[in-house]
């Protein structure tokens, strides 16, 4: 009888591809060899056929791969060896990954003259000049850093989202929200901004991406950026209107019906390329309770930090101009500082039983920024604060949060630290709308206790880290500030025990003191009997 070397164990995995996943491998690194090569210059290849070849190549094969990964496998969603991938649990092409992208955003966003952007007027090379024919065509200008840099996002949340939706094809609701950040992604945030630039030559520099709102965008309310909206005509009061809207009234109102998966997994770019790009790597998110600790603290810092920054560059400019704006900056600071006042007490005398510890920490937070606003309003030159330049904190602001933070880190780190590094430790967006969904939001996750077997993979694939499972086994709802709600929890449970749901916020929040092992000690507590 011939003996079988065939691996019968559940956690067993195959090492060979078929052939559609070596046709999409081939596709894939060709395009990428194209783009690799287009670094050093070679004049053969400025031209729009090998750039329409390398992005469509990269595309192309990321979808064939994932077909050919994905199709012929049954229904349910497979994460099988995801724990021994030199990819998927930082092994060597992790890490090697991982310097690339690090690597990248360094030069984008403090060497871009390596990438081949023309300095002091001259042409570009590299890379950037690779990209100057579909930049023409866009929006009439030559490239820049930052449209390589969004073209080659949209191609990767594109690919990738697509490989992800063969993944998740069974599941309705991935289905639906990978098509929404493809859409946002391709739609709103690049071609629909490169286009109005193009019909709009003359108009100095604002922001044309709609869904891309304060504090995210932390350059909305700088002087120069509302003065160029100001002066851009119909376009321009669209934008600063719209912006605003979305401030203090769309994304409330979302928030409260949806909770922040409406931004977060359905909108966000940064979410979006977390969700598809970086799906490899959620299991890799720290679990720990000092993780969680620390989340808490750093997350509502930088909120803090993100307010203080905005509301001095405003007070600033009103200081300076006061002129020309239909408020004055003692008005402005009262405003700030009694809006916040009054949010926090309406917040802990209405909702002080519902109150988790994130929640104290945001409170805790809006507090420190009527502190600080109060004190600068008294100790402010024309355009300091606490001594320091407020456009210089801008400054600061910009390199250690919006570059350092959000791109080297948040994006660099996705292989070692997991996919949601930057929304779950440093998006001031997540802080803000994480306080509405515990507080004012009809979404919970519920759960059925009674069905749970603890397998964990609700846990092991949640990217912000939260212990789903210790919630199954109580039979609690989940109603965490920081879930932003991708569903992926519920998706691979093989029991059906969590369903997102949108419902009434009576019993929303239904903390049960039921004791699990890890939660006391059970000699101790029968001591105490």
């Amino acid at each position: 009888m011939e003996k079988s070397t065939q691996n019968l164990a559940i956690t067993a995995t195959s090492t060979s591809i078929n052939g559609l996943q070596k046709i999409g491998l081939f596709l894939g690194f060709s395009g990428l060899l194209v783009l690799a090569l287009s670094f050093f210059n070679i004049e053969a290849l400025n031209n729009s056929v090998w750039l329409t070849f390398s992005l469509l190549s990269i595309t192309v094969g990321c979808i064939v791969y994932a077909k050919g990964l994905y199709a012929n496998r049954p229904e349910g969603i497979s994460n099988t060896g995801v724990f021994f991938s030199s990819l998927s649990f930082r092994g060597t092409v992790a890490w090697l990954i991982g310097i690339i992208l690090t690597a990248f955003y360094v030069f984008l966003y403090w060497f871009p003259e390596y990438l081949g952007l023309g300095q002091n007027g001259a042409s570009n090379t590299g890379i950037v000049a690779f990209f100057d024919p579909l930049s023409l065509f866009l929006n009439g200008n030559v490239a820049s850093q930052w449209f390589v840099y969004g073209t080659l996002y949209c191609v990767a949340i594109l690919g990738l989202g697509i490989k992800f939706m063969y993944k998740y094809r069974h599941n309705k609701y991935q289905l639906f929200r990978t098509g929404s950040v493809i859409f946002f992604q391709l739609g709103f945030a690049f071609l629909l901004p490169e286009i109005l630039a193009k019909l709009n030559p003359s108009d100095a520099y604002y922001a044309k991406d709609l869904k891309n709102m304060w504090p995210l965008n932390y350059y909305f309310f700088d002087e120069w950026h509302v003065n160029n909206m100001l002066q851009g005509g119909n376009l321009g009061m669209f934008m600063l209107l719209s912006g605003l809207a979305l401030i203090f009234i769309i994304s409330p109102i979302l928030t409260y019906f949806y909770g922040k998966r409406w931004y977060c997994s359905w909108v966000c770019g940064c979410g979006g390329l977390a969700e598809t790009a970086g799906d490899s790597f959620r299991q890799l998110s720290s679990k720990k309770v000092s993780a969680w600790k620390f989340e808490r603290w750093l997350i509502h810092l930088i909120l803090v930090f993100s307010f203080v920054m905005t509301v001095a560059v405003i007070f600033t400019f009103l200081n300076n101009n006061p002129e020309k704006y239909l408020i004055s900056k003692n008005q402005f600071i009262y405003f700030i500082v009694s809006f916040i006042g009054v949010f926090t007490f309406v917040l802990y005398k209405f909702k002080k039983n519902d109150l988790d510890t994130d929640a104290k920490f945001t409170i805790g937070s809006l507090l420190a920024i009527m502190v600080l606003v109060i004190v600068m309003n008294f100790y402010s030159g024309n355009h300091n604060i606490f001594f320091l330049d407020s456009y210089k904190l801008r400054e600061w602001y910009g390199f250690a949060i919006g570059s350092a933070f959000s791109g080297v880190i948040g994006v660099g780190f996705y292989p070692i630290l997991g996919n949601r590094v930057w929304c779950r430790f440093g998006c001031p967006m997540a802080a803000i709308l994480g306080l509405q969904q515990r507080l004012f939001s009809r979404f919970r996750i519920t759960t059925n206790g009674g069905q749970c077997i603890s397998c964990g993979n609700c846990s092991t694939y949640c990217e912000m880290g939260i212990d789903v499972r210790s919630y199954a086994q109580k039979g609690e709802n989940i109603v965490r500030s920081s879930c932003v709600g991708c569903g992926v929890c519920s998706a691979v449970c093989p029991r059906g025990v969590l369903k997102l749901e949108n419902d009434s916020e009576k019993g929303r929040i239904n903390s049960n003191e039921i004791l699990l092992g890890n939660d006391v000690n059970l000699l101790d507590l029968l001591n105490t009997k």
